[in-house]
């Protein structure tokens, strides 16, 4: 397998469909399309050709066919696009008409978009933004990773690249002239003004860097409280289905039980957790507490569940802050007497799991505490772990060059070299090998 193999994959869904799109990519491009339909298109065009075996000569299909000669194509080579009619039995006969075809081969994953890459069509942060949209359920995790391969987060890392060059280079300039009286002293002055406004700028987006994170792993929220306050039933009738056990029994549920939500848009994992309490019925409950106390520490939202018929389930343990009080069994005339109230300094919502009651208003106390907190994480720029890192290693290198005396200017010099390769890793501008095969891996065949 090298870069100069001409590829083919399938480029769309699988399964049954009314159109299948079979893409073609490299130097053969052009010659497999002429064999397959007699005539090469014109490119950018959608034409109607009809496809033959070029071994056999038998009828395959009659398709529209487009040609993108590189390097204004997607992969930057030369592209042939096939869209098939969608049966399997077509499909099929193509893919192996192109199998027994000279110098073209089956794309690996990930390969088109690779390709790309290297042929400068997309760098890395674009090529991330592409997985993630490629992955994305609900329409905060679309919207950010659009951001990300539209290169709305890659112009400000370059604009980033070129101020670090721009200061290095002022710096080596200043090296020249250091024996002159006064000019290290202004040189650096004006330099480390340059970097604290850089620095200031890049801290602010790494600041945005966990809640973009939380939006593309999702929000955990964790329904919490004393046994048999009806935790368990608030996560079913929330799923809308019988995710988990429920029983008059307390200590019903002895571990987590997690659920994929879309709340507002966003990706929301709801985690029902084993009751709280002082003293455990046996082992097997005093290990599903346990659990849920590692679950609560490390919620992002805290839904905390007290029912009027459950003895100081108002009571909050120490260490934990609920985001919503959850007034569940409201069915019961109970709450008259205010036994499951309290003063609370959040949210309250009061619902019966039982009888559907106040579902909706849950949802809409969820969906505005999370609009509140991650709504703008969707414009974040830096999002995944890897590109956190390398804005962290540079935002250190910056801080390195501001603790440096005025006359140390080539060792200022040197640590701006640093901070703005760290940058350059961080589009793929240089020495991300080690990053590729991690990241296209993601992707589907096709792409």
């Amino acid at each position: 397998m090298t870069a100069a193999d001409t590829i083919f994959a399938v480029s769309s869904g699988t399964g049954r469909a009314a159109i299948t799109v079979l893409r073609i990519s490299g130097s053969r491009a052009g010659a497999v399309l002429e064999r397959l339909t007699q005539t090469l298109p014109a490119p950018r065009l959608a034409s109607l050709r009809t496809i033959t075996d070029p071994e056999t000569g038998d009828f395959l299909d009659q398709a529209l066919v487009l040609w993108f000669p590189g390097p204004h194509s997607a992969t930057g080579e030369d592209i042939a696009e096939l869209h098939l009619h969608g049966s399997h039995a077509i499909v099929v006969a193509v893919i192996s008409a192109l199998s027994r075809s000279p110098g073209i081969r089956p794309a690996e994953p990930g390969e088109f978009t690779r390709r790309a890459f290297l042929n400068g069509r997309m760098d890395l942060v674009q090529v991330e933004g592409l997985g993630d949209l490629l992955e994305a359920r609900t329409a905060a995790q679309r919207k950010q990773a659009y951001r990300q391969m539209a290169g709305h987060a890659s112009t400000v890392f370059d604009d980033w690249r070129h101020q670090l060059l721009m200061i290095r280079s002022d710096l080596e300039a200043a090296v020249d002239f250091v024996e002159e009286p006064g000019v290290a002293e202004e040189a650096a002055a004006t330099i480390d003004q340059g970097i604290s406004d850089l620095l200031e700028e890049m801290k602010k987006h790494l600041a945005q860097s966990a809640s973009a994170e939380i939006v593309r792993d999702g929000v955990r929220v964790v329904l919490a409280g004393r046994p048999n306050t009806g935790k368990s039933s608030i996560l079913n009738a929330l799923a809308r289905r019988d995710a988990a056990i429920v029983s008059s029994i307390p200590g019903t549920t002895r571990d987590a039980i997690e659920i994929s939500m879309d709340v507002a848009g966003f990706p929301v994992i709801l985690t029902d957790t084993a009751g709280l309490r002082p003293s455990a019925g046996d082992p097997v409950e005093e290990e599903g507490i346990r659990r849920s106390r590692k679950h609560i520490a490390a919620a992002d939202v805290v839904l905390w569940v007290v029912a009027p018929d459950v003895t100081d389930s108002q009571i909050v343990e120490e260490g934990i802050e609920p985001d919503v009080v959850v007034c569940n069994k409201a069915d019961l005339t109970l709450y008259g007497s205010g036994a499951a109230g309290g003063k609370w300094q959040t949210a309250v919502v009061r619902t019966s799991a039982v009888g559907n009651i106040g579902m909706t208003e849950l949802l809409e106390a969820l969906s505005g505490l999370i609009q509140k907190r991650f709504g703008q994480a969707e414009s974040s720029l830096v999002v995944t772990a890897r590109q956190r890192n390398a804005v962290e290693t540079s935002i250190r290198f910056l801080n390195g060059a501001q603790m440096l005396p005025s006359g140390a200017l080539e060792l200022k010099a040197e640590a701006i070299r640093q901070a703005c390769d760290e940058i350059g890793r961080l589009t793929g501008r240089i020495g991300v090998e080690e990053w590729l095969g991690v990241i296209f891996s993601r992707f589907c065949i096709g792409k």
